[in-house]
């Protein structure tokens, strides 16, 4: 692990983040290295007889992972060189092209360190699923709900890590049956890629809860996904082409520019071109 400290970026910020989550700091999941963590991390130091200068090296890490043995063992869920040779024969596409995607698109790791896929609960979404189900959310929306359910987007309800599992599960309670349950799983992104649940039945599983329960699988299965949100939406052929600029505006929307995706994606082709 590499060194971090306040305002680093990064996959190990996340993986950081989750684990302080886990561990009972209450703090927001991202890749940011915000003062909430710095906070966390020297209360971490400080509790376990460390250097308390925030800075999370090589002695943090140890500690951290010596704590928390578990989460080494989730290796087994991850996707290896076969995954992505097999994903590549399957939509003829260069193995460049797909570790490429793989490296720009899946946001990382697919898994929260205590084993379950990653998600991010949308509480807009959720406004939308209800009625479509016939559900009024305004009969539903109060105090109490407002941070699971919401008319507009808004970002300032996002927990991050395994928060959003508290969230999800807020949201499936408000009512019993299986109305309120789908109705937030479709509500949820999943996985490393973060495929929307109410994609389901297009993407060809039987329910939303064939969905869900694939994708605590492996990453195997988010990649799975994928492909298939590819091939119905008609993007394979772009990635076939090089159409990078075509293939982000398409699966990042119209402001794929200003995180630079095709560019991203282009240069991480020529690299793994290279290997």
């Amino acid at each position: 692990m590499r060194m971090i400290k306040y305002r680093s970026r990064g996959p190990e910020v996340r993986l950081l983040e989750e684990i302080l989550q886990k561990m009972g700091y209450d703090l927001y999941v991202s890749d940011y290295f915000g003062k909430d963590t710095h906070e966390a991390i020297m209360d971490f130091q400080r509790k376990n007889s460390l250097v308390v200068d925030g800075i999370v090296g090589i002695k943090s890490w140890s500690k951290l992972l010596a704590l928390n043995p578990d989460i080494l063992n989730e290796n087994s869920k991850l996707l290896s060189e076969r995954d992505l040779e097999d994903f590549a024969t399957k939509y003829g596409l260069e193995i460049a092209t797909v570790k490429a995607v793989n490296e720009v698109e899946s946001r990382g790791k697919g898994f929260l360190v205590d084993g379950r896929a990653k998600i991010l609960f949308e509480g807009h979404v959720f406004w939308k699923q209800l009625k479509s189900r016939g559900v009024d959310p305004n009969a539903h929306f109060n105090q109490q709900t407002s941070d699971i359910l919401y008319p507009e987007w808004t970002r300032s309800h996002y927990k991050g890590g395994a928060g959003e599992y508290d969230r999800l599960q807020k949201a499936r309670d408000i009512s019993p049956g299986q109305t309120f349950s789908d109705a937030a799983n479709s509500s949820a992104s999943w996985g490393s890629f973060q495929i929307m649940g109410y994609h389901a039945k297009t993407l060809g599983y039987s329910s939303v809860d064939d969905f869900v329960s694939k994708m605590q699988l492996h990453e195997r299965e988010h990649l799975d996904a994928f492909g298939r949100f590819l091939e119905v939406n008609q993007l394979i052929r772009l990635l076939k082409d090089k159409n990078w600029q075509g293939f982000a505006k398409r699966y990042n929307g119209p402001l794929y520019a200003r995180n630079k995706y095709d560019e991203r994606l282009q240069k991480a082709y020529d690299r793994y071109l290279n290997v």
